[in-house]
Parts: C-alpha cells; sequence; structure tokens
C-alpha cells in the first residue's frame, strides 16, 4: 500500500464540489443551519492525526518499531497507514463538499440573510477539511520507512 496521490484527491474533492454545489441548489431550503461547529469534529481528528504522525516518525527515527517495552508495533505503524489514506479521502471529498456549499453561498450572502448567517459555518468546515487532508498526508509521510522510494505519493499506485 503505497502513499495517496495528491492528484487524485484533487480530482476527488473537484467532483465532490460539483455534485454538492448541484445538490446545494436543488436542497438547500431545506438544509439545517450551518454553525462553525458543524465541521469542527474534521479538524480535531486531524489535529489528533498530525500528534500521531510526529510519534510515529520519532519512534521510527529512534529506531524503535519492533515488539519491544515502549516500541511501537509493525502493525500499528501499517494501521496508521491506512487510517490515513481513509482520512485522506473523507477529508478531499468533505473540502469538496463545503467548497461547493460556499460557491453557492458566498454570491447569495449579502441578499439572502439565512446564507449570510451559514457562510461562516460553512468556510470554517472547509478549513477543517483542509487540514484534515493536510494532517492524513502528513501522517503517511511519517509511516514511511527510512528508505521508502515513493516520495509524496508520485510513483505509489494506491
Amino acid at each position: 500500500m503505497g502513499p495517496t496521490r495528491k492528484r487524485d484527491l484533487t480530482v476527488a474533492a473537484l467532483g465532490a464540489a460539483v455534485l454538492g454545489y448541484l445538490l446545494v441548489v436543488a436542497l438547500y431550503q431545506w438544509f439545517p443551519p450551518i454553525t462553525v461547529w458543524t465541521g469542527s469534529s474534521l479538524f480535531a481528528v486531524g489535529v489528533a492525526e498530525a500528534v500521531w504522525g510526529r510519534h510515529v516518525r520519532a519512534k521510527i527515527s529512534d529506531g524503535e518499531i519492533g515488539d519491544g517495552p515502549g516500541w511501537l508495533h509493525p502493525l500499528s505503524v501499517a494501521q496508521s497507514m491506512f487510517i490515513a489514506k481513509a482520512s485522506a479521502w473523507v477529508g478531499a471529498l468533505a473540502l469538496g463538499w463545503w467548497v461547493g456549499v460556499l460557491v453557492y453561498l458566498l454570491p447569495r450572502r449579502s441578499w439572502l440573510r439565512v446564507a449570510g448567517q451559514d457562510t461562516a459555518g460553512a468556510t470554517v468546515a472547509a478549513v477543517s477539511a483542509l487540514a484534515l487532508v493536510v494532517a492524513a498526508l502528513w501522517l503517511q509521510h511519517c509511516c514511511k520507512s527510512p528508505g521508502d522510494p515513493t516520495e509524496n505519493g508520485e510513483g505509489a499506485e494506491g
């Protein structure tokens, strides 16, 4: 399992943005209010992944990977890579959705009161989704073994 390609995440985010925009155009009147807390869980997961990535990187740098006291088990690194890949995809799709929502809201916020109220929440959600993508890519980078030839996912097939 190699690192996630950034171009694949970009294509997914763009597709989600287009689909999100079309759904918002059709269904916005039935949306619940979008608060600044709406997407904040994505940010919390991103912070947790970034902190875990720093821990994994330190363990790999110190050669503390294995089955010993205080060492990080190799399966934990593999599981971290799996979680990072999944998080990168979830973050990219969520980012696309929130960008689609923002493309709908921004031009309407001056004359549609509820659009103006929802803009801040959608912006926080989009930034949180971007933070999750960045943290997930960072965690993937941290899970690499020191001699791994695939840099930035460009040579990977995943």
